[in-house]
Order: structure tokens, then sequence, then C-alpha cells
């Protein structure tokens, strides 16, 4: 699929300031798929349709979170982190697109999980860093993300951790695999 194609499906299910969100995740996206080797095209798609089912009703979410016999724990979560495997679902039914990796990507744009694909880092760090974003801790991700892809992941996760718990938010367990997974093989690959 195009690039003007995908945004047109894309700009009908958000919000205008969704929609300049969704095109800093996709040029930041690009840039960092180029950067680390990454197929641009599958960033710049994922990247587009990452929010795709941001603003469904919960409801409907929540139906096909059970219909689709997806994992049950995100129902006690936030709803935050549905929109994210309610998407990839969609953008496949909706939109056509069924490249597993693109779908991965989006899937687990919130959450993350262990043993992420450079595709999917990417995503998830263009979420966290596209030039909108303004929060404590984002100019430091955006930094790393110029030289270490990897730290610059763990940082936001970082961050995304402690955010919740000042918040008294329950941590969706695969955010915490992610943490753990990230932290473990940072370790290994720093004493080698």
């Amino acid at each position: 699929m195009d690039r003007k194609k995908a945004l047109e499906l894309v700009k009908i299910q958000l919000t205008e300031h969704r929609y300049k969100h969704t095109i800093g995740v996709m040029e930041t996206a690009i840039q960092l798929a180029r950067q680390y080797g990454a197929d641009v095209k599958k960033a710049e798609l994922a990247a587009i349709f990452h929010d795709y089912a941001k603003f469904r009703p919960k409801d409907e979410m929540k139906h096909i979170i059970i219909a689709e016999k997806m994992p049950a724990d995100l129902l006690a979560y936030s709803s935050e982190l549905w929109h994210a495997p309610v998407g990839a679902f969609l953008v496949a039914k909706e939109a056509g697109i069924t490249d597993p990796e693109i779908l991965d990507a989006i899937r687990y744009h919130t959450s993350g999980r262990a043993g992420m694909t450079p595709l999917e880092k990417i995503i998830y760090i263009a979420d966290y860093i596209e030039p909108g974003r303004q929060f404590p801790g984002v100019d430091e991700v955006r930094e790393l993300a110029e030289t270490d892809l990897e730290q610059a992941l763990v940082r936001s996760v970082q961050n995304s951790l402690v955010f919740l718990i000042k918040q008294n938010q329950p941590v969706y367990p695969q955010t915490l695999m992610t943490y753990n997974d990230l932290v473990t093989k940072r370790r290994i690959h720093l004493n080698e």
C-alpha cells in the first residue's frame, strides 16, 4: 500500500491532533529505519497505522479482544493498551495489510515484548520521541536514539514504568518482561 492511500485510511480514524502525531511518528520511524538498517517501507506503514484503533469505542475493543482470543489479561489493565493489539487486528481486516512484521510492530507499540524485532523497536521509539511529544525524559531518549536504539528503548521503558508507578497504576506484565529482557540482554552484551 502506498503512503497516500494509507494516510487517507488512517486520517478518517483519528482526530486532527492524533493525525499530526501519526505524521511525526511516520517521519521519525523512516529516519530510524534508515539509520538502523530496517525496512523503510515497513516502518512507514507500521507508523502510519500504529494508532488506527486509538479512538474506537472501548466496548468494541473489549469485544474484539474477547472474540479474537487476545490475551485476556489485557482487560485487567489500562484501556490505553488495547488499541495496539486491536489495531493490528483491524489493520489486517479493514486495510488488508497482512505482513506479520508490520502487524507485530503495531501490536507491540504500547507494551513492548521480550525479543522485540528491530522494526518493533523502531515503532515503539518513534511513537515515544516524535517531535510533537513533550514530557519529562523525552529529550534524553531522543538523544539516545541518535546513537543507540537499544539504550533509547531501555530508557523509554524505564520512564514508562516510573510514570505508572508514580501514578499508582498497575504495570502490564508484558511491559515488565520487555524491560527485563532488554536489561538482561544488555548486561550480557556488555560483559562479553
